[in-house]
């Protein structure tokens, strides 16, 4: 048997056994058998390996037909049950479990550390150069104002000393730098590489260079979707990683779908990956420890008030073994 008619055997495999699950358990099928649930996946650049994988077929061959919704409130949606899964930040998802949200935490995203970046625009080509300057956070009480906070404060500037303007994020934030609506901006690739490229703007600090250990995305549930379908989660999270590593491992491949997307050229692009594949890691696990000294910066710079206690919260029992799912092929 070929590796690919071996793929295929198991793509089969995993159908009929959701969809023997889905009888039990009253989650609506496809006509093929195929599982459906909806997932509220993070916008923009960050919620692109699980859309591509989708195009690949990762989903399908684990028995998943996925509808994707982006929302600017994953909890709420989650607990609700009007989306299955869906990707969250982790302080928002830690904070409303802590005040009995119905939800549960499955799985790290496929990267943990901020993927965010300082950059300044003509008038600011150093970080000291930031005081009295206007500084674009994305949305207020985000994990990007939380990183830029903390980053001026490592350079004794305190917020009083500038202007923090909600911008949001993205194709906005890159747009008010750009317009001189504000001075230097939090910010995403590919639009540091894109700033670079275009003469907009200048790299001043990388945010995990700051907190290593501040823990930005998880793959959160409801309580009773996990409790009532388990086999749906593990299939899930399963499809979603195998998304990530093969975008990860074929990496032009990833960026000739992700140019479609952003609309961006592609050596901006492959300067965007590069400068993002140490903080790539592809590894479901959710650390405690991590969960923990994030709410303790949280509350060191006054965006939560308590340190919740986050072992009830997260379930680790649907993650798949990655070490299996590295050099997998697609359709």
């Amino acid at each position: 048997m070929t590796r690919r008619t071996k793929v295929a055997a198991g793509a089969l495999f995993a159908v009929v056994m959701l969809a023997l699950t889905a009888c039990a358990q009253g989650v609506e099928q496809t006509a093929d058998g195929l599982t459906k649930i909806t997932y509220a996946s993070f916008p923009g650049p960050s919620g692109l390996p699980a859309k591509f994988g989708d195009v690949k077929g990762f989903f399908e061959e684990e028995g998943l037909e996925v509808t994707f919704v982006e929302s600017k409130d994953p909890v709420g949606l989650v607990s609700s049950g009007d989306v299955q899964i869906a990707d969250s930040d982790t302080t928002s998802a830690v904070i409303a479990a802590g005040k009995s949200a119905p939800i549960k935490i499955v799985s790290s995203m496929y990267r943990t550390k901020g993927p965010f970046y300082l950059i300044g625009g003509e008038n600011a080509t150093s970080i000291e150069d930031l005081k009295g300057k206007r500084i674009g956070i994305g949305r207020k009480g985000s994990g990007m104002e939380v990183y830029t906070k903390y980053i001026l404060r490592e350079h004794n500037i305190s917020e009083s000393d500038v202007t923090l303007v909600a911008t949001g994020a993205y194709q906005p934030a890159y747009a008010a730098l750009e317009s001189g609506q504000v001075d230097a901006t939090i910010i995403h690739e590919p639009f540091v590489s894109l700033a670079e490229a275009n003469g907009v703007g200048t790299l001043l600090a990388k945010g995990w260079d700051y907190l290593p250990d501040f823990h930005t995305g998880v793959e959160i549930t409801g309580t009773q979707f996990a409790t009532e379908n388990p086999d749906v989660l593990k299939s899930f999270l399963k499809a979603y990683f195998r998304s990530a590593i093969y975008a990860k491992e074929n990496r032009s491949e990833f960026r000739d779908y992700a140019i479609e997307q952003i609309k961006v050229p592609a050596e901006v692009q492959d300067s965007a990956l590069e400068r993002e594949e140490p903080i790539w890691e592809n590894n479901p696990q959710v650390d405690q420890d991590a969960l923990r000294k994030t709410q303790e910066i949280q509350r060191d710079l006054g965006f939560q008030d308590e340190i919740y206690d986050t072992g009830e919260v997260v379930d680790t029992s649907y993650m798949p073994d990655v070490a299996q799912l590295s050099g997998g092929e697609a359709k």
